[in-house]
């Protein structure tokens, strides 16, 4: 008879569990002269706890008298075999693991990474005390990690990573006498690291980045004199870095990125001689870099940006000479640029931007042969451009701007080098545009907006057919348009903005086939516009106000179907705006001010439904107001109709404009009274309709009584506040004051207007800046009963806040939500019965940070208004709290929904709808935001979900602003796991050229992957980057997959699917097979979307959509989804072939 297994008798083993192994023992003994011995029905005990739908396990067969010849199974090779090894990892085997595993006592190697197993570890695994090599990795493990495993003397290495284990690491980890490696990351895991890791004398590798882990780094790690890999980022871990480290003679990584660090560097990591890697960015250290660093003489790769560091760079990291990496980007260094960084001959990469660096650039950077990537921008450099820079071998980036550089380009630039990426943009440069800058023919961007440089655009940039992006706005270049630009069949952009170009738009123009941004205002440009404009049907933008076109509107533009921005304002053209400008559907910004267009409105405007501005003031327009406007259900910047000819009544129905903020309708002949449906205008912030023919009272609206006379004067019949009592004589004004010229009232009218709101944002907003950030405790009656407390409350919310600190009951836990990086969020029912979402900004975060956050969100969310954007109500400032109040969405997030278990829910329709609000919204950002917007963390726990599953682009903590490259957050990193674009598929392409690359090597193998989630070393974000992001979010949404994957296939989503795409039928393989996918008509426009997330996650940015052409091929595959339903199968195929 075989002998009973011991069990383990720790707290929580089960009666059950006993029973199962009574049951097992007896089976035995009923199979002793026939079936599979005891191991065997232990083995057959975990494969019926497991579903096995690719049948791995069918060799397991009850009738054998051992399972030594089992799939996975392997046995001693003497006469009383027993089992010593399983590895099942990569079976596709879902289900989970039966106690009776620890009957398994022989056991020494256990394998079941790579599979969909779930629930619990069992603690019966501490009876396979033999166990020298345990792998779970990459399951759907939960719980606990067992105590019991720490009785585990003989194991050597266990793997854990990538499951979702909870609670702290137990402190019998420290019995593992033998462990050399420890590796779980990306799980649940929480609390404190136990000081018993340092017991593990012979641990080698640690690895426990991307969970919950909080407190501090136990010094005792200090102890594990073997330890060579040290991953511990992307936790909550806080406090400073332990000095103990210093004694780690063998570490050769030390992965600390993203935590909550602070305090110094400290100088004893100086004596880790061997390290090659020191990840410590993306936390709040402060102080100097130490010198001591110079001390580590292998070291390649040094990432100590974005942190507090202050001082100098010390001139010891020149002694890193087998340094092939240096970013200390993002920190508030000082002084100048060490000449001795030229002593690291193999640097290839050298990132200083955004410090406080002064001084020249030290011509010695030129001995840097090596040198690929190089970025000095945003800080306050001054000096020439050394000229040695133009002799570079392999460099490919250069970006410089935003300093005070002066002198001339060197002349050879690009002769010698291979430029793909030039930003010289917000300098002093003077001089000609070298002619040599593509001469490689690898010249992609060209930033050199905001200089003084003169003279024509040389040969050598309208040759250069890599182009995709031409800046060169805001210099003093002359000569005309160069009709050779349009021969350049990459480039997408052409920025010429104030400059002194003159001379018509050639007809060339029209060769531009893939221009989608065409910039030319502030310039001296004549003639008419050039009929084969209308041949650019990627137009996406259109600018060129403030020249002296004149003419018609040549009919032909308005092919450019694709047209969102569309400004022809202050030239001289003339005529009838035709009808067909109702055919640019896409439209949101059409600007038409200061021409001399007559004729009527075309009421067609009114069905343009993305319209968001309308500026047709300072024209010659007559008629009346068409009453279409008010269809306009988009618009929100302004409608501007002023200084016109207009006549007739104001529609009533522009009451229905909700969104509109400004409305300017004086100056004209408009008759009647103040329609009573403005007080619809739930939005607005302004109104002018001063200098007409309106009678009668002023509707009693509460912001129309508090706007100033001036908005009301010039209507001799009106009457009410703010002008005199109905009955009593009116206001009046001399006829001179109604003759007055247009430029002088446009500009007083709006100067007043823009000047008076800009300096009460400005006040408040300033004023929350320079106040200092107290460390926010929780909120007590004492503190309410202090008045000092700042509010902004958009638009006219009647909220205080004692009414939201009482509708949290004090920021009770009961109400939370959510929790973010940057603060916990409340669900909180006003007074009025209104339910918002409160997010009150962490306190245990770095003051400048909270507050760097706090006004992002305010200054990027207070300003937006569209249906898919989470709207921003207002915020609060007291007493060192800083609250904002959001829109409540009711059904949470869409990764809730789509990963947390409610999934059946959501039909293909219900995910597509969500696919297209999210687009619109990022679209919107992207494109019409003034300035426009990089969110840089779309993710699904991003996108949240209104009653009707409306999506809505939430967490506006890490908003860029695209357009204001002084703004702090220029070049600030940012992302979240699996929604990262890799290596170097995030160059700018739109704005002002910013990178990051990743450049660690990512070894994969079964068991020991190269620290991939840990080393998920991001790059610089732009509009590229949140494309990347939405299309992993598509990814998510058509395979129902989270966007980390296992190692062995990747690692993440975007791989995961591009390597089964070719070799798993779609609707078994990648598809979510919780969807219909016998409906013909789901599957084909399924692999539609399929298609555009790939064009999504395309490795080069310049192959990515923008996100408005995302809008639209999603459209348009809805309307194309109908034809699969009478298509053939083989149709369907094919577009899989495609794919």
């Amino acid at each position: 008879m075989a002998k009973m297994p011991e069990i383990s008798n720790s707290e929580g083993a089960s009666v059950l569990v006993a029973l199962r192994f009574v049951a097992l023992l007896a089976s035995a003994v009923i199979h002793t002269s026939e079936g599979v011995n005891i191991e065997g029905e232990y083995l057959l005990d975990l494969k019926s706890a497991m579903r096995d739908d690719l049948h791995h396990l069918d060799s397991w067969n009850p009738t054998d008298r051992t399972p030594c010849g089992w799939t996975g199974v392997n046995c001693t090779s003497d006469l009383n075999a027993v089992v010593v090894g399983l590895n099942l990892s990569s079976m596709n085997l879902s289900g989970s693991i039966p106690p009776s595993i620890g009957g398994l006592v022989h056991l020494t190697y256990l394998d079941l990474s790579f599979n969909e197993l779930s629930g619990a570890i069992p603690r019966g695994i501490g009876n396979c005390s033999k166990l020298e090599f345990l792998y779970l990795n990459s399951n759907n493990f939960e719980g606990e990690i067992p105590h019991e495993l720490g009785t585990l003397s003989s194991l050597l290495k266990c793997n854990l990573c990538n499951n979702k284990l909870s609670s702290s690491l137990p402190e019998s980890i420290g019995g593992l006498s033998s462990l050399v490696e420890l590796v779980a990351y990306t799980n649940n895991i929480t609390g404190p690291l136990p000081r018993s890791i340092g017991r593990l004398k012979n641990l080698v590798i640690l690895r426990m980045g991307q969970n919950l882990i909080s407190g501090s780094i136990p010094v005792e790690i200090g102890e594990c004199q073997n330890l060579k890999r040290l991953g511990l980022a992307q936790n909550l871990l806080g406090g400073e870095i332990p000095k103990e480290l210093g004694n780690l003679k063998n570490l050769t990584e030390l992965i600390l990125w993203d935590n909550q660090l602070s305090g110094i560097i400290p100088k004893e990591l100086g004596n880790c001689s061997n390290l090659v890697t020191l990840a410590l960015y993306q936390n709040n250290l402060v102080g100097r870099i130490p010198s001591e660093i110079g001390n580590l003489k292998n070291l390649e790769k040094l990432y100590l940006y974005r942190n507090s560091l202050n001082g100098t760079i010390p001139k010891m990291i020149g002694n890193l000479t087998r340094a092939t990496e240096i970013d200390f980007s993002e920190n508030t260094l000082t002084g100048e640029i060490p000449s001795e960084l030229s002593n690291n001959k193999g640097l290839h990469l050298l990132f200083l931007f955004q410090n406080q660096l002064t001084g020249n650039i030290p011509p010695e950077l030129s001995e840097l042969r090596n040198l690929t990537k190089l970025d000095l921008s945003i800080n306050s450099l001054t000096g020439p451009i050394p000229l040695g820079f133009q002799y570079l071998p392999n460099l490919t980036q250069l970006q410089l701007f935003n300093n005070m550089l002066s002198g001339l380009i060197p002349r050879s630039l690009g002769v010698y080098s291979p430029l793909w990426v030039l930003d010289f943009s917000e300098n002093n440069l003077t001089g000609l545009i070298p002619s040599h800058l593509c001469r490689r023919s690898n010249l992609i961007l060209l930033n050199l907006w905001s200089n003084r440089l003169t003279g024509n655009i040389p040969s050598g940039i309208t040759n250069c057919k890599s182009l995709v992006q031409l800046r060169l706005g805001k210099n003093s270049l002359t000569g005309s348009f160069p009709s050779d630009l349009c021969k350049l069949v990459n480039l997408t952009a052409i920025e010429l903005d104030e400059n002194r170009f003159s001379g018509p738009l050639p007809s060339e123009i029209g060769q531009c086939k893939a221009l989608q941004r065409l910039i030319l205002p502030n310039n001296f440009f004549t003639h008419k516009l050039p009929r084969e404009i209308g041949n650019l049907s990627q137009l996406v933008i259109f600018n060129i106000s403030s020249n002296e076109i004149g003419g018609s509107i040549p009919p032909e533009i308005f092919n450019c179907k694709m047209l969102q921005r569309l400004d022809l304002s202050k030239n001289q053209f003339l005529g009838a705006l035709p009808d067909e400008v109702g055919s640019l559907l896409q439209l949101e910004l059409l600007i038409l001010s200061d021409n001399r267009f007559s004729g009527t409105i075309p009421s067609i405007i009114g069905k343009l439904s993305h319209l968001t501005e309308l500026q047709m003031g300072g024209n010659e327009f007559f008629g009346t107001v068409p009453k279409e406007l008010g269809e306009l259900s988009s618009l929100q910047i302004a409608m501007n109709l002023s200084y016109n000819k207009l006549s007739g009544n104001i529609p009533q129905e522009l009451g229905n404009l909700s969104l509109l903020e400004y409305v300017w309708l004086n100056n004209n002949h408009l008759t009647g009274e103040i329609p009573s449906t403005f007080a619809h205008l739930s939005s607005l912030l302004g109104l002018n309709v001063s200098y007409n023919n309106l009678i009668g009272p002023i509707p009693p609206i509460p912001l129309f009584q508090n706007m100033p006379l001036s908005s009301f004067m010039g209507n001799r019949d009106l009457c009410g506040k703010p002008l005199g009592q109905c009955g009593l004589s009116p206001l009046s004004t001399s006829p001179s004051a109604r003759t007055s010229t247009y430029l002088g009232k446009t500009i007083a009218i709006i100067a007043a207007a823009i000047g008076g709101i800009s300096l009460v944002l400005i006040a408040v907003i300033v004023y929350i800046m320079i106040r200092p950030v107290e460390t926010v405790a929780p909120i007590n009656d004492k503190q309410l009963g202090n008045t000092d407390s700042d509010a902004y409350i958009f638009p006219k919310e009647k909220v205080t806040f004692e009414d939201v600190v009482a509708a949290t009951n004090y920021f009770d836990e009961s109400y939370v939500i959510g929790r973010g990086a940057c603060g916990t969020v409340y669900r909180a029912v006003l007074q009025s019965g209104q339910t918002v979402a409160v997010k009150k900004l962490a306190s245990n975060r770095d003051s400048s940070n909270a507050e760097n956050s706090f006004r992002a969100e305010i200054s990027t969310l207070g300003k937006i208004r569209h249906r898919n954007i989470v709207k921003l109500y207002g915020f609060f400032y007291h007493q060192g709290s800083n609250l904002l109040l959001y829109e409540y969405m009711s059904r949470g997030s869409l990764a809730e929904l789509l990963h947390g278990g409610c999934s059946s829910s959501l039909a293909w329709d219900t995910r597509f709808m969500i696919a297209l609000g999210a687009a619109e919204g990022l679209s919107y950002l992207h494109h019409d935001c003034k300035p426009r917007i990089i969110h840089r963390d779309i993710k699904s726990n991003n996108i949240l979900l209104d009653e009707n599953f409306e999506a809505h682009v939430g967490d506006f903590g890490l908003a860029k602003v695209i357009d204001m490259p002084q703004s702090k957050s220029m070049s600030a990193v940012a992302g979240s796991y699996g929604y990262i674009a890799p290596g170097n598929a995030c160059y700018q392409i739109i704005s002002s050229s910013e990178f990051r690359f990743s450049s660690f090597t990512i070894s994969v193998s079964n068991h020991s992957s190269n620290f991939l989630s840990e080393y998920a070393y991001t790059m610089k974000v732009t509009e590229k980057c949140d494309i990347y992001s939405y299309g992993v979010v598509l990814l998510e949404l058509l395979t129902g997959r989270t966007p980390v994957q296992p190692l062995d296939q990747g690692g993440d989503l975007v791989t995961w699917v591009t390597t089964h795409i070719g070799t798993s039928p779609l609707t078994s393989g990648i598809l979510d097979s919780r969807l219909n996918l016998e409906d013909r008509v789901v599957v084909g426009h399924m692999i539609m979307v399929l298609k555009i997330a790939l064009q999504c996650t395309s490795m080069s940015p310049v192959n990515r959509p923008a996100m408005h052409e995302v809008v639209f091929m999603l459209v348009e595959s809805k309307e194309k989804a109908g034809s699969f339903a009478s298509s053939p199968v083989s149709n369907l195929s094919s577009e899989e072939d495609n794919l």
